[in-house]
């Protein structure tokens, strides 16, 4: 698990921390052989010009964290790591009540230490920005710590993050079982997508498990919002109400597959389960799915063809949680300088802009819009002053038109020319990408698969399923090579190298 915060301490910083005399940490540091490490911090030519100079730096965090467990330092350390406070005999403290905060919702518990303020959120740095404002405060309001869920599992149950009113901006990790002592009851916990307050504000010590239903969230109410349309075909409807509902589907899932998780493995050491504090209806999920694909199909055709405003947010939305939906294959981008980009390129043809195009364009300020007539396949230009590029969907699959793969050109994706003269982007589905040359130890089986289904039947829908064990070792060899940009590999080379045996590869 990593700090989210920690201030770099320099020496005075350290001296001060620790309530050492001025110039005492030198002898500190040889002393204690365990005190964490510090840096040194150089300067350059100009800084020592003006009179800076180099200096020795600490990680605050560590040093605050080494003095809670070094006996002559404690009061002075973290308060959630002193060992004393696992040892003290003190009666059980008590639950105060739910707080509203500028962090997201929390639980105030007195402790004999002094009030813990429990943030039920994960968001970076709310422990020492939850802090900070505390200390600003009178007293703190009582409290001495504040802390916020990590997102993880630690040692204990839920992992935490701590930062002490003290010194709010020396962020360190703290254990769930060490407040639960603390607190002497256990502590609630919520699901990631459930910590609201108008659910946390409901519990209170022996309440009842709350049953909250998830909020939808915006890509759901867009879709929603977007099946309301008066579509051409009712097909439409359907797609738009079928992604929404497999969206709250995953969400739903999402939280009861953090309830069981947390609940089997957030146990204190002494198998005290984990109080999950609020759980998913369960009537009437998960919503139901349509399986008629080609009814699927058809609502998505007619959105990606639309130039209607509505379409673009959904099919944005597509794009990112399911593009398989949509009737084209991976998401691609090249320089418009390349040789078989500008080839490509005079097969297109300008078109009016579909919400999809739109989609495609993103936020980019000089664009065109194309269409590969063949394919149906849609491709934006955008220019800038580094230089233009493409970018388009890869076709599913190649027209036939009684020819075959020419040569493959391998530039920024991988290339295929046709007999009937023609070129396209290798078709292959979305989530993938095709590439060539040295892989970091990997290998483009990718690419040598789809290449060998075409070498077959130039129109093959093709599939990437098992490409490592399918793919020819052959032409796998010969795609790892390192090529030159826009080399061209003939079919005659390719058939070659599919046709090699194992035995030739060694």
């Amino acid at each position: 698990m990593g700090l989210q915060h920690s201030a770099r301490l320099r020496k005075h910083e350290v001296e001060a921390l620790l309530h050492l005399p001025q110039g005492k940490l030198d002898r500190l540091l040889a002393e204690a052989q365990d005190f964490p490490r510090g840096e040194r911090k150089e300067v350059n030519s100009i800084q020592r010009a003006l009179g800076e100079k180099a200096y020795w730096w600490w990680d605050g965090s560590a040093v605050y964290a080494w003095a809670a467990t070094t006996p002559r330092f404690r009061d002075h350390g973290a308060i959630l790591l002193n060992p004393a406070v696992e040892a003290r005999s003190s009666a059980p403290g008590k639950w105060i009540g739910f707080q509203p905060t500028s962090q997201g919702p929390a639980m105030d518990w007195e402790t004999g230490l002094g009030v813990i303020r429990l943030l039920h959120t994960t968001h970076r740095g709310a422990a020492t920005a939850m802090a900070e404002e505390l200390a600003e405060v009178p007293d703190a309001q009582g409290v001495v710590t504040v802390c916020s869920l990590f997102g993880d599992i630690g040692a204990t149950g839920p992992a935490l993050i701590a930062a002490d009113t003290a010194q709010p901006q020396l962020e360190y990790e703290a254990q769930w079982g060490t407040v639960t002592n603390l607190v002497g009851q256990r502590l609630p916990w919520w699901p990631a997508l459930l910590r609201r307050a108008d659910v946390i504000s409901q519990w209170s010590p022996g309440a009842p498990v709350t049953i909250a239903e998830l909020l939808p969230d915006e890509e759901e109410m867009t879709l929603r919002g977007a099946a309301d349309v008066k579509w051409p075909v009712p097909d439409v409807q359907t797609a738009l109400t079928d992604l929404a509902n497999a969206l709250r589907n995953q969400r739903v899932d999402s939280v009861n597959r953090d309830s069981r998780v947390f609940s089997e493995h957030g146990a204190t050491p002494d198998g005290e389960p984990l109080l999950v504090a609020a759980r998913h209806p369960t009537e009437g999920f998960p919503l139901p799915r349509t399986d008629d694909r080609e009814r699927l199909a058809q609502g998505w055709r007619v959105l990606a063809s639309s130039q209607l405003f509505e379409a673009y947010e959904p099919l944005a939305i597509v794009m990112r949680s399911d593009p398989t939906l949509l009737p084209f294959g991976g998401h691609v981008k090249v320089s418009d300088r390349s040789l078989a980009a500008r080839q490509w390129a005079k097969q297109l043809r300008p078109c009016d802009p579909s919400a999809l195009h739109a989609v495609l364009a993103d936020d980019a300020k000089d664009v065109t819009f194309h269409m590969d007539p063949s394919t149906g396949a849609p491709a934006v230009r955008t220019r800038t002053l580094n230089g233009g590029e493409w970018i388009f969907l890869a076709p599913l699959r190649l027209p036939g038109r009684r020819a075959q793969l020419k040569s493959v050109i391998l530039d920024d994706t991988v290339w295929v020319s046709t007999t009937d003269g023609r070129i396209y982007p290798a078709p292959h589905p979305p989530h993938e990408h095709l590439w060539w040359g040295f892989g970091a130890g990997d290998r483009p089986t990718e690419a040598a698969w789809v290449i060998a289904q075409l070498l077959d039947d130039l129109s093959s829908h093709v599939t990437l399923a098992d490409h490592w064990a399918s793919a020819p070792q052959g032409l796998t060899k010969l795609l790892n090579h390192p090529h030159q940009t826009s080399t061209e590999l003939p079919r005659s080379a390719l058939e070659l190298a599919r046709a090699q045996q194992n035995e030739d590869l060694s």
